[in-house]
C-alpha cells in the first residue's frame, strides 16, 4: 500500500491524523463533563446517586476510549493506513461546511429561516430540483415544525427577526 499520512501520493489521507484528533477531543469533552460532575456531585449520597454520578462515569469511559484510541495511534504511528481518499474528503466537506453554516445561522436568525435557507440550499446545489419545489419544500418544512413544536407541543424553539416581527 503506497498511501502516506503526510499525502506524498496527493490521493489519500492516512488513519493518524484523524484518530488522534478525533481521540483527543473526546478526552476533552469528557474531562470537561467530569470536572463539572464533580462540581455538581459525583458521589453517592445518603438518598442514591448524586446529579453528577452517572455522566462522571460516562465520562470517564469516554475519557478511557479516547486514551486508548489515541494511544493504538501513537504506538502505530508509522504503520500506514488508507483513512479516505482525497475525492471522499471533498465530499464530505461539501456537506459539512453548509451545516457548520446554518449551525453557525441559528442564534442570529432562528431555527425557521436557517432551516429554510438549508433545505433550500442542497435542493438547488445537490437536488437540482426546479425552482418552485424548492421553494415550496424549504418555506414549507420550517413551516410545519413551527405548527408542530410551537404550536401543538408548545416548545420554543430559537427563533430571529422574522418570528419578531411575526409577533412570536
Amino acid at each position: 500500500m503506497s498511501e502516506s499520512n503526510d499525502a506524498a501520493d496527493g490521493g489519500t489521507v492516512g488513519v493518524r491524523w484523524p484518530e488522534l484528533l478525533v481521540a483527543l477531543g473526546f478526552m476533552a469533552v469528557a474531562a470537561v463533563v467530569m470536572f463539572d460532575s464533580r462540581r455538581i456531585g459525583a458521589g453517592w449520597a445518603d438518598d442514591g446517586p448524586q446529579s453528577g454520578y452517572f455522566p462522571f462515569y460516562i465520562a470517564l469511559a469516554m475519557f478511557g476510549a479516547g486514551a486508548w484510541t489515541a494511544g493504538v495511534q501513537i504506538v502505530r504511528w508509522r504503520r500506514v493506513e488508507v483513512f479516505a481518499e482525497r475525492a471522499q474528503i471533498r465530499s464530505v466537506l461539501t456537506i459539512l461546511w453548509p451545516m457548520a453554516v446554518y449551525v453557525a445561522l441559528i442564534p442570529w436568525v432562528g431555527i425557521y429561516l436557517a432551516s429554510a435557507l438549508l433545505i433550500g440550499f442542497f435542493m438547488w446545489r445537490h437536488g437540482r430540483h426546479a425552482v418552485a419545489l424548492t421553494l415550496a419544500v424549504a418555506v414549507g418544512v420550517p413551516l410545519a415544525f413551527f405548527l408542530v413544536f410551537e404550536r401543538w407541543f408548545l416548545v420554543s424553539l430559537p427563533k430571529g427577526p422574522i418570528e419578531a416581527l411575526l409577533g412570536f
